[in-house]
Formats: C-alpha cells, sequence, structure tokens
C-alpha cells in the first residue's frame, strides 16, 4: 500500500496551503510511518532540517498536565483540594453574569476544575464569551514578556465566565495550573519539566526557551490569525504568509514560562511524550506512573450536559474531556478513524497529536500556521489509518 501520510501532506503543500508538514506515527513502540515534506521558509525555500523545531501552543497543556498528575501520585497535590489552599488569591472568586452583575462564587475551584476547564477561566479568543474583552484588555495571552505570577495575579482579579464546575469552557486554567505547581513545589515550571518529564523522556528539544543552536532549526509562522485577537465572526483568509508570534511567544527570554502555551518541541520530543501517555515508561522502559494512575488521567471527566465540546464555534463531535486533553466518547459521532479513549490534543499552529490505546497508536502532525480553514488534521488522520 503507498504510503497515503506522504501523499496528503505533498498535496497540501503543492497547493501552497502550508510551507511545511511533518509527521511521525508509532503502533505498539515501533516507528510506523515518519516523514517530511514542504519547507522550513516557503518563500526561501529553506529545506525542513533535521529534528525542526515547531512552536507548539496548546499542546503544552497535556504536558503541563501530565507533571500535575505525577504531583499527585507523589501526594503533593490532590485532585479534589481548593486552588486557594495553593495561593489565596483564589478563594474568593467573582462571576460576572451575563447580564452585567456580579457575585460571589458559589464554590471553590479546585484542581480538576483546572484540569477539565471547568473552573469559569476563559481566553481572549472565545467567540461570544462576556469577560473575554476583559482578557484581551489586561493582555492576559499578549504580553510574553509578563512574568507568570504577575500574569496569573493579573488573571485571579478578572471575575469568572460562571460558577465552578457549572460548564465547560476552553481556557487559562491550566496556565493557573502551571502556577500553582510552582506554588506547591517552590521551583519553576520549567525546572520541574525538565526533571519529571524532559529528562526521564530524553525530549532535548523540548523547552520554553530556544539556545542559540537551536534557533536555526526553529521553523517559520504562518497565517493571518492573531491568538490574542477577538474571534473572528467569518473564517480568516488562508493565505501562506509570515506571521510573527514572537512578543507573545518569545524564541529565547529567560523568563518566559506558561501553562496553555508557550513551549517549542521537535516531531520526535513529542511523539516520546505520546508514548509515555500510551505506556506510563520513561524512554529506557522505567515506569514513570502506576497503571492505575495512568487510567485515571485518561478516563473521561465530563457529564453529558458539558459535551458536545466547543471552541469559538468548532466542534468536537463524540468528545469529552479528561485530565490531558479530547477524549473519545461516542464513536458514532465521531469524523475521522478513531476508538473508544482514544485522545490527545492540538496546537494553534496545526500542530496534533493523538494516542489510541486500543491499537496502541501514538501519532504527531507539525506544522506552523495560524488560523487554517483547511481540515490538515481530518486529511492526515483518515490517510494514517489507511496507510496503517
Amino acid at each position: 500500500m503507498s504510503n497515503e501520510v506522504k501523499n496528503c501532506a505533498d498535496d497540501y503543500i503543492e497547493k501552497q496551503l502550508f510551507s511545511g508538514i511533518e509527521w511521525r506515527i508509532e503502533q505498539a513502540g515501533e516507528l510506523r510511518l515518519e516523514g517530511r515534506s514542504g519547507y522550513a521558509n516557503y518563500a526561501c525555500k529553506t529545506p525542513i532540517p533535521d529534528r525542526a523545531i515547531y512552536r507548539i501552543y496548546s499542546m503544552t497543556k497535556p504536558i503541563i498536565a501530565a507533571l500535575a498528575v505525577l504531583l499527585v501520585q507523589k501526594r503533593l497535590m490532590r485532585l479534589s483540594d481548593p486552588i486557594a489552599k495553593y495561593d489565596p488569591q483564589f478563594s474568593k472568586m467573582r462571576v460576572l453574569t451575563p447580564n452585567g452583575s456580579l457575585e460571589p462564587a458559589c464554590k471553590l475551584i479546585t484542581l480538576e476544575d483546572l484540569l477539565t476547564h471547568r473552573a469559569g477561566f476563559s481566553y481572549e479568543f472565545n467567540l461570544g464569551c462576556h469577560i473575554a474583552p476583559y482578557y484581551r484588555k489586561a493582555e492576559i495571552l499578549a504580553d510574553g514578556a509578563r512574568d507568570l505570577r504577575e500574569m496569573i495575579r493579573t488573571l485571579a482579579q478578572l471575575p469568572l465566565a460562571f460558577h465552578p464546575k457549572e460548564r465547560w469552557l476552553y481556557s487559562m486554567s491550566i496556565d493557573v495550573l502551571a502556577h500553582l505547581v510552582e506554588c506547591v513545589t517552590g521551583r519553576r515550571i520549567d525546572a520541574l519539566l525538565q526533571e519529571y518529564i524532559f529528562d526521564p523522556l530524553n525530549m532535548s528539544d523540548t523547552g520554553f526557551r530556544l539556545s542559540d543552536a537551536q534557533l536555526p532549526r526553529l521553523m517559520t509562522n504562518y497565517g493571518r490569525y492573531k491568538l490574542e485577537a477577538i474571534a473572528p465572526l467569518n473564517k480568516i483568509e488562508h493565505v501562506l504568509e509570515e506571521n510573527d508570534v514572537a512578543r507573545m511567544y518569545p524564541e529565547q527570554s529567560s523568563e518566559f514560562r506558561r501553562g496553555g502555551i508557550g513551549l517549542y518541541a521537535t516531531a520526535q520530543d513529542y511523539s516520546a511524550f505520546a508514548r509515555f501517555l500510551l505506556t506510563g515508561n520513561s524512554d529506557t522502559g522505567e515506569k514513570m506512573i502506576s497503571n492505575d494512575m495512568v487510567g485515571l488521567m485518561r478516563a473521561n471527566r465530563l457529564p453529558l450536559s458539558a459535551v458536545p465540546l466547543s471552541i469559538s464555534g468548532q466542534a468536537f463531535p463524540g468528545y469529552g474531556w479528561n485530565l490531558l486533553g479530547r477524549v473519545m466518547t461516542d464513536v458514532g459521532q465521531a469524523v475521522v478513524p478513531t476508538t473508544l479513549g482514544e485522545f490527545g490534543w492540538s496546537g494553534a499552529a496545526q500542530s496534533y497529536f493523538w494516542v489510541d490505546p486500543q491499537r496502541q497508536i501514538t501519532g504527531v502532525i507539525m506544522t506552523q500556521f495560524m488560523g487554517s480553514n483547511h481540515p490538515l488534521h481530518e486529511d492526515m488522520l483518515n490517510a494514517a489509518y489507511a496507510t496503517l
């Protein structure tokens, strides 16, 4: 059978819809499909380098969540703990109702609420969210020079969009989680990630800051969409033009660290992380997390009243949410080949990963384009399963 994944990627590149696409797919720990198509920079026709580096945006979230689960296993945190236990700033949160009145939050936010995006926080780009304008005014996302602690201090002063546990809304809750991890341990999130995840998984090119040696391997970012801007009512024109995101996503700042975005990674590194989510093991086969805890973090946490999930009009049919990201709960609604329990997430620049425990498959797709109107993920998944 021909490599349908390469054919799919080549087609997107030939149509000048993306500059470069890279993929890595494993099954039962063995590499099955790997490749790249296109260029690191389209105008210069720069080849995609070995171990190309990508801004993974929200694919940062599952890594931060996995770190939190490891700390839960070590009994340093508990899913049921109110987050005010770790930072009193969150002890008296207020809710801005849709009619414009402020009222005290009826529950304390818990660690599980953060992991499942049911705390009441939001994002600048959440279409129709009544507190999103306050996020934009405060430049919660836009200012990459702001220290994590200062960003969270500003966020804690803003009202919630709803009472904790009331519903699901994609949000900056994992940034809050990263801050709380620092509060609990007294250490920076980047140092903790290095010790607990990056070193054991040999993720040598993953971090919040690029070295001088890594910079030449950074892929150029494209598209007209700005993540910190108001969500557009209509689709943005898909144009292959360079998109400078350095203010929000600094390349070499020693202070930059976040929870919801911010990491740089290679396809190879993220594949190692996906493999860990499948097995619970380190790069050398050492058990990093118990099988019971693996099951805990993979299980759907949302009630039926919280689905279907949607982010600014983009639906995720058939998916619930576990402690890491989306999880397939109803295959009858799926739009791509999948199985019950398949899980993963994606990034704003169109990176994507999935873990299929039933078929023992992990997959990573990397590219750099903000605001794409094309179903790259669906097409690549269809091609992957057709080839496998």
